[in-house]
C-alpha cells in the first residue's frame, strides 16, 4: 500500500469552481493506480480554494511519472434527474508522500465537460505524446465584449449612426468625438495640422515600422532641388542630403490598385502615396518636404510641397494619414500583431506537450489570443460588420493587403534589431519605438537565453528535440505556407537560433502588439488625423482644395461613428491584465527558471523607470512600450 496527500488548487475567476466529480489515478514506473475519487463532505473545488485529500493506493506504483485526472457530472439521486457538466478552472495538483517531499503538476486551464486529462510533473524533462484541447478562455471575456458595445447604443440614441451625409464642420466633429479624453488625444487635436507632428507619427505613432532612410530617390518620385529648396535652404541639394543620410522615405506602394469599399452606396477611394522627410543636422525636427499621392508620376499626379497653399498641403498630408490607417489596420495590426501570433498559439497548443519547457515559457504569451481573434472575426472583420461599415478598403481590401504583404513578409521584419538595421534608422533622434523596443527585445532575449541554457545543454539537444522541430515546421508550413523566400526557419539547429526565434515570438505577442495597438484611440479619435476612408478621389492638381472640399473628402458621419465604435472595442483594457513578465500561473516549478523570471522582472522594472524618467521631459510622452502597460499576450 502507498499513501499520498493530494492538494488541489482551483482558480479565482468567477465560475472557476465546479460541482463535478473529480478522480485521480497516479501513473508510475511500476504501473498505474485505480481511479481514486477526491471527495469530502460538502462541496469541493470552490473558486480560490486549496484543498487536501488523503489517498491510499492498493500497491506502490514506483516513481511517479504523471497524474491522470478524470472529471464527470455527479450521479443524480433520482433516475429522471441529471446534473449538467460544470466547467472547472484547475490551477494545479500537488502530490505529497512525506513531509517536504512533493511534486507539483501545473494545469492552469478550463476543464470543460466530462473526460480525462493527463498532467506531467512540473520539472519533467521527458515528454510524451500529449493533446491540448483548445479550451475556452475565461468566459467573462464575452461579457466584457458586450459591455464595450455600450457606446454603440449611446451613439444610436444620439442619431449619428443614421446620418449618411457630411460633417457640417470640424467644430461639430470635435464636439462629437469629445466623449472620452486622454492627454495624448488632446495633444493630437491641438497639433494634427503641424508638419513636425505629422512626421513624428512615423516614428512614434501607431505604425512606426515603415519609415526608412533614403539613400537614393525612387525613379517614380521625381523630386527636384527647386521643390525642396525652401526647406533645405539655399546652396543645398537633394544629392548632398541623400549622401549625408538626412532624408527618409515612407512608401505606401502596397496600396496601389487595392480593392476599395462602398459605404452608404458611394464608392470610397484610396491612394498609394510616397512621402519624403528631412532631418536637419543637430536637434531639428523631422519634417515632410514632398508628397506624391500615387506611384506613377505625371502631370495629373503633382508633388505636393510645404510651400503650397495651406489646404492643398493639409489635404495631401491627410491622404498620407489615410494610407497609414489602411496599412496599419490591415497589415501591421491585424496581420502582424494578431494573425501571426495566432499561428504561434495554434502550433504551441498542437505540437508542444504541457511538460515541455517551451510550452511553459510560451503559454502566458498566447493567453486569450484565440478568443480575442474569434471576437474580431465576429464583430470587426466579418462581411457587413464594422470594417465594412467604416473603412475605405473594407474586408475585401483588407484581405487583398494581407495577401500582398504575406508574399513579401520575411523573418527579419519580425526581428526588431534586424528590421531597424534593414531600414537604416539606428540613429534617427526621437525614435522612441526603436529605443524602448530595443531595450525590451534585449530583456526578453536575455531571459529566453537563460531558459534555453537551463533545458538545452548543446546545439545537438536543440536539433534532437523532435517536438520543438515539429512546432517550428508547423509555423513555417501552415503560417507561412512553406515559402522559402520568407526566411522563416523550418528547423532550428543551434541554441542561438532557438533563442532568436523564441525572442521574436514573445516580442511579437507582447511588445509589438502593444506598440501598434495601445495608441489607436489616441491617434484615431480625432478622425482627421487618421481617417479610415476618403469619399473623394485624390486631387490631380493643385489650387483646388478648400475647407469645404476637405470635409467632403473625409468619411461620412455614420461611418466615422462606426469607426469610433471599433476604436472603443479595440482600446478598452481587459480587467484581468497580466503585464509583460508577470506569470501568476507557475508552470515552471524548479528554482533555476524561477530565478530567471525574477531577473527578467527586475530588468523590465529598470526599463520602466528609464522610460518614465525620459517621458517627464517630453511634450507628448511615449508610453506604449512602458513594460507595466504591455500585456504578456494579444488579449485585446
Amino acid at each position: 500500500m502507498a499513501k499520498f496527500k493530494v492538494r488541489v488548487s482551483t482558480g479565482e475567476a468567477c465560475g472557476a469552481g465546479t460541482w463535478d466529480k473529480v478522480s485521480v489515478s497516479i501513473v508510475g514506473t511500476h504501473g498505474e493506480s485505480p481511479l481514486v475519487p477526491l471527495d469530502h463532505l460538502g462541496k469541493e473545488f470552490s473558486a480560490s480554494a486549496e484543498e487536501d485529500f488523503e489517498v491510499t493506493l492498493p500497491q506502490d506504483v514506483g516513481a511517479v511519472l504523471m497524474l491522470r485526472i478524470h472529471k464527470a457530472p455527479r450521479e443524480a439521486p433520482l433516475p429522471l434527474v441529471s446534473f449538467p457538466s460544470d466547467a472547472w478552472f484547475c490551477r494545479w495538483f500537488q502530490l505529497e508522500w512525506l513531509p517536504g517531499a512533493a511534486l507539483r503538476f501545473p494545469c492552469y486551464q478550463w476543464l470543460e465537460g466530462a473526460g480525462e486529462l493527463v498532467l506531467r510533473e512540473g520539472a519533467a524533462k521527458v515528454s510524451w505524446e500529449d493533446h491540448h484541447p483548445i479550451l475556452q478562455d475565461q468566459r467573462q471575456k464575452e461579457l466584457k465584449a458586450r459591455q464595450k458595445m455600450y457606446r454603440f447604443t449611446e451613439l444610436k440614441i444620439k442619431g449619428f449612426l443614421d446620418r449618411t451625409g457630411l460633417w457640417r464642420s470640424l467644430r461639430e466633429m470635435k464636439r462629437m468625438f469629445n466623449f472620452r479624453k486622454t492627454p495624448a488625444a488632446e495633444y493630437v487635436f491641438a497639433h494634427w495640422q503641424e508638419d513636425a507632428f505629422f512626421a513624428s507619427q512615423f516614428l512614434n505613432g501607431v505604425n512606426p515600422v515603415l519609415i526608412r532612410r533614403c539613400r537614393s530617390l525612387p525613379k517614380n518620385f521625381p523630386v527636384t532641388d527647386e521643390m525642396v529648396a525652401p526647406v533645405l535652404g539655399p546652396g543645398t541639394s537633394l544629392q548632398a542630403e541623400l549622401e549625408k543620410g538626412s532624408l527618409f522615405l515612407v512608401d505606401h506602394g502596397i496600396l496601389s490598385g487595392v480593392q476599395t469599399n462602398v459605404i452608404n452606396g458611394k464608392p470610397q477611394f484610396s491612394a498609394a502615396p510616397m512621402t519624403l522627410l528631412y532631418q536637419s543636422s543637430g536637434s531639428g525636427p523631422l519634417l515632410p518636404i514632398a508628397i506624391q499621392l500615387t506611384q506613377t508620376p505625371g502631370p495629373d499626379n503633382p508633388i505636393f510641397l510645404p510651400s503650397d497653399d495651406k489646404w492643398d498641403w493639409l489635404l495631401a498630408k491627410t491622404w498620407v494619414r489615410n494610407a497609414e490607417f489602411s496599412v496599419h489596420e490591415a497589415v501591421t495590426h491585424l496581420l502582424h500583431a494578431h494573425l501571426i501570433p495566432e499561428v504561434f498559439a495554434l502550433a504551441t497548443l498542437r505540437q508542444l506537450p504541457r511538460c515541455h519547457p517551451l510550452f511553459k515559457l510560451l503559454i502566458p504569451h498566447i493567453r486569450f489570443t484565440l478568443h480575442i481573434n474569434t471576437l474580431a472575426r465576429e464583430l470587426l472583420i466579418a462581411p457587413g460588420k464594422l470594417v465594412d461599415k467604416s473603412t475605405g478598403l473594407g474586408t475585401g481590401g483588407f484581405s487583398d493587403l494581407i495577401k500582398r504583404n504575406m508574399e513579401q513578409l520575411n523573418y527579419s521584419v519580425l526581428c526588431l534589431p534586424e528590421d531597424i538595421r534593414a531600414r537604416d534608422v539606428e540613429d534617427i533622434p526621437g525614435y522612441y519605438y526603436r529605443d524602448d523596443g530595443m531595450q525590451i527585445w534585449g530583456a526578453i532575449k536575455s531571459f529566453v537565453s537563460e531558459i534555453v541554457g537551463i533545458y538545452y545543454s548543446s546545439d545537438t539537444s536543440v536539433r534532437d528535440d523532435q517536438e520543438l522541430q515539429a512546432w517550428v515546421r508547423e509555423i513555417f508550413s501552415e503560417g507561412f505556407l512553406s515559402r522559402e523566400s520568407s526566411g522563416m526557419p523550418s528547423l532550428l539547429d543551434t541554441q542561438e537560433a532557438l533563442v532568436q526565434y523564441i525572442t521574436m515570438v514573445i516580442f511579437t505577442c507582447s511588445a509589438k502588439h502593444a506598440a501598434v495597438s495601445a495608441g489607436q484611440f489616441d491617434a484615431c479619435v480625432w478622425m482627421p488625423n487618421l481617417p479610415p476612408t476618403m469619399q473623394l478621389p485624390p486631387p490631380t492638381s493643385k489650387g483646388q482644395a478648400r475647407p469645404e472640399s476637405f470635409i467632403a473628402t473625409l468619411p461620412a458621419v455614420n461611418s466615422s461613428c462606426y469607426h469610433i465604435i471599433a476604436l472603443w472595442l479595440l482600446s478598452t483594457e481587459p480587467g484581468d491584465q497580466r503585464p509583460l513578465g508577470h506569470y501568476p500561473d507557475e508552470h515552471f516549478t524548479e528554482d533555476a527558471p524561477r530565478r530567471s523570471v525574477a531577473a527578467f522582472q527586475r530588468k523590465l522594472f529598470q526599463i520602466s523607470k528609464d522610460i518614465q524618467e525620459r517621458n517627464r521631459s517630453l511634450a507628448l510622452p511615449y508610453t506604449y512600450l512602458d513594460p507595466p502597460l504591455i500585456e504578456n499576450s494579444v488579449s485585446i
